[in-house]
């Protein structure tokens, strides 16, 4: 009897031994049932998502001896680090950012600490998880012309709900010279509070004011996103650039293949020899220097001359010697001139 009831107990033993690890089980397994839904849930949560992925992502500061294509190779940069040079320019696998000047054929006076401090300042923003690269077209519009793959805007943030300047390098319309003539403007402006766009365009006239247009267009669609004011917005461009804003400034965005938006408070344009006068253009300012060889800046007088002559408020500021291409003009008579330019737009803001 003992015997059986001693084997019984250990039926029960077991039994309970058996139930109690089957319940550990189903305990773990239940949290581990909960510990994927909380993964799934992270992985596949969008915005959050990319958040942690950027949150994750550590820029190391450059300096002139960094190479280009280091900079461009940058995870912090994503896909778009190809487009912070010029994407239509060859560039040597041993290039730094000390002799960038070498691939922007027609400027003058580029400088290499203002290239350290742009590529610092995207590498920081990105890394913290700020939004600095906006593609304006969509992946069907790039599948079927895949030349608006080399397009975007960088987002030189400035103020909440401030105004906004649209950035445009020159480059003949042969490649983008955004690091000497739109990305060291758009930076300074952001530094004034100004939310200021560097428009990436394809090269060619016709190609790249269609950009333009489409720039326009996507900054006025999603102010409330980027947390712009759109009103009063300007458009600035220099050389090649200037021509770009001083076209879509006289024949507005339809012309260029997009709805009717609001013209420009004021066109910011430097050395270009831009002459034809519609009767359409916006307030307009000018610079250029005395030693162009490019932009003549007599042309550039006449014409500033003849939009006053229709009413329309303009000025020009001609430095003398300066050669064509001097960007910011930093060390140089020029030096400053940008905030004349800011001051002429906020003219015009007050006058509406």
């Amino acid at each position: 009897m003992r015997q059986i009831t001693l084997k019984m107990w250990g039926f029960l033993f077991l039994v309970g031994v058996l139930c109690i690890y089957g319940s550990f089980m189903y305990s773990t397994d239940s949290n581990a049932e909960e510990s994927r839904d909380e993964t799934e849930m992270i992985v596949w949560s969008g915005e959050d998502a990319a958040a942690v992925t950027e949150n994750d992502i550590t820029f190391t500061g450059v300096s002139r001896e960094t190479k280009v294509q280091d900079v461009m190779d940058d995870p912090v940069f994503e896909d778009y680090g190809r487009l912070i040079f010029p994407v239509d320019r060859t560039i040597r696998s041993d290039l730094t950012l000390e002799d960038v000047g070498d691939i922007l054929t027609w400027y003058t006076y580029v400088n290499p600490d203002k290239t350290v401090e742009i590529v610092n300042y995207l590498g920081e923003q990105a890394a913290a998880g700020n939004t600095i690269f906006y593609d304006i077209y969509s992946d069907e519009e790039k599948a079927e012309d895949p030349s608006k793959e080399d397009t975007g805007l960088f987002f030189f943030r400035g103020e909440e709900g401030g105004k906004v300047a649209i950035c445009n390098a020159g480059g003949g319309f042969v490649y983008v010279g955004a690091m000497h003539d739109s990305f060291p403007h758009a930076l300074e402006l952001s530094k004034m509070g100004y939310n200021a766009f560097a428009l990436i365009y394809r090269p060619g006239s016709d190609t790249a004011c269609e950009d333009l247009a489409r720039a326009i267009a996507f900054i006025h669609e999603n102010a409330e996103e980027l947390q712009v004011d759109v009103t009063d917005y300007s458009l600035w461009g220099g050389s090649a650039g200037a021509r770009m804003a001083a076209w879509l400034g006289s024949y507005g965005t339809e012309a260029f293949g997009e709805e009717e938006y609001p013209r420009p408070a004021a066109v910011i344009m430097q050395y270009t020899g831009l002459s034809e006068v519609t009767g359409n253009e916006p307030p307009t300012y000018n610079c250029v220097g005395t030693s162009d060889g490019i932009a003549s800046y007599r042309t550039m007088q006449d014409r500033i001359s003849r939009i006053q002559s229709q009413g329309t408020d303009a000025e020009i500021e001609v430095f003398e010697g300066l050669p064509h291409g001097f960007g910011l003009g930093e060390g140089t008579v020029a030096e400053g001139w940008i905030k004349n330019a800011v001051a002429f737009w906020e003219r015009q803001m007050e006058e509406e």
